[in-house]
């Protein structure tokens, strides 16, 4: 019997959080003689109220909508994916070698091309972990995190002895050429008479990110292989007893989680750099756990979690810019959201499910 109905778990349990979250980011504030409700009212015109404010979100959230679904993939195989940072770093290799070694006559057909690039890199770079887990008992957090260091090291190679042009100083590849440059929202939606986006870096890659949601949800939860992960996941001893391949599931869960970390390349290194550079991926890889944890891993919730700290990330710009408080601590209070969402889940689950544990005894005792 369940402790709590599954509506309960999946809005209360986060909202909860966040309120809490909130309370103590409002003390800190406050602790340091700035006003929290001016600072909650200047993240949300900056993140939200203005069109430019909305693309910087919207960009943030779609890093945050591969990383999230390439944490959840993994997860329901329980297999902890820590490697997307350095997934996304390989793919954007990847993308830069599509972009700039193939003619491509136009932006979509450069899109299908770097997409199906990044994929493929960011795959290659999570099935070394994978097999070493399946293979040789090697625990998939240490590998992967050891590999998030390996390809910063490959990346910052390629960069400076491979990809640089001749007489650059900066560790960063050529500009694409013009026919793969993607398409913005201002390009889209902004017209002479009503500009929108002006100078957001959101693109066209949002909507492949939404479309990786569906993909998602399909293979987990309507193919017989999302039934094999989730069953893996939830028992490898009975997945096994059924006849799953313990070594095939990991690996092709990892491929999966690879592929979808590294479509973030397409965001950040052909939608908005429009080259490569080091540390395009500014973390999103690991924000990515804390997207995942607070969408229970399920795609419409990953949606969701991206767009919150995508705001956070467009707000927390517009306090470090418009205020005194140190970038410092905006840094501390996203950390506060992910600690409070994350962390300490149960702190908030444990005392809900009393509470509805305790309802259901009073209705069968009437």
């Amino acid at each position: 019997m369940e402790k709590m109905p599954k509506w309960a778990d999946a809005t209360l349990v986060p909202l909860i959080s966040l309120l809490l979250a909130a309370i103590l980011s409002a003390l800190v504030i406050l602790a340091i003689g700035e006003d929290p409700v001016a600072a909650l009212k200047l993240m949300v015109e900056g993140a939200l109220m203005r069109s430019s404010g909305w693309g910087y979100t919207l960009y943030y959230a779609t890093n945050f909508i591969f990383t999230g679904l390439a944490v959840s993939v993994a997860f329901h195989a329980r297999l902890f994916n820590i490697g997307g940072e350095g997934q996304a770093m390989i793919a954007g290799l990847g993308v830069a070698l599509c972009c700039l070694y193939i003619p491509w006559p136009h932006w979509s057909l450069a899109l299908l091309g770097s997409s199906l690039f990044a994929g493929l890199f960011g795959a290659a770079w999570a099935l070394i972990p994978a097999y070493l887990q399946a293979k040789r008992g090697s625990h998939i957090v240490i590998t992967t995190i050891m590999f998030n260091y390996i390809a910063f090291s490959v990346l910052g190679y390629m960069l400076v002895n491979v990809l640089r042009p001749p007489r650059a100083m900066e560790p960063a590849s050529a500009k694409f050429p013009a026919a793969t440059n993607l398409p913005t929202f201002e390009d889209m939606f902004s017209t002479a008479a009503a500009p929108m986006f002006k100078s957001a870096p959101v693109n066209v890659s949002f909507f492949v990110a939404l479309a990786a949601c569906v993909f998602v949800y399909f293979l987990i939860w309507r193919t017989r292989l999302g039934y094999e992960i989730r069953h893996f996941g939830f028992s490898e001893t009975a997945a096994n007893y059924a006849g799953t391949s313990a070594v095939r599931i990991t690996v092709i869960a990892m491929l999966i989680s690879g592929a979808l970390a590294g479509l973030m390349a397409v965001n950040t290194t052909q939608g908005e750099a429009e080259r490569l550079i080091l540390n395009s991926t500014e973390g999103a890889g690991f924000i990515g756990i804390a997207v995942a944890l607070m969408g229970r891993n399920h795609p419409a919730g990953v949606l969701l979690a991206a767009l919150l700290f995508g705001f956070l990330y467009q707000g927390g710009a517009e306090l470090a810019l418009w205020t005194n408080i140190p970038r410092e601590l905006i840094t501390v209070i996203q950390a506060l959201v992910i600690l409070f969402t994350c962390a300490l889940d149960h702190m908030v689950r444990a005392p809900l499910e009393r509470v509805f544990l305790s309802m259901r005894k009073k209705k069968e005792a009437l």
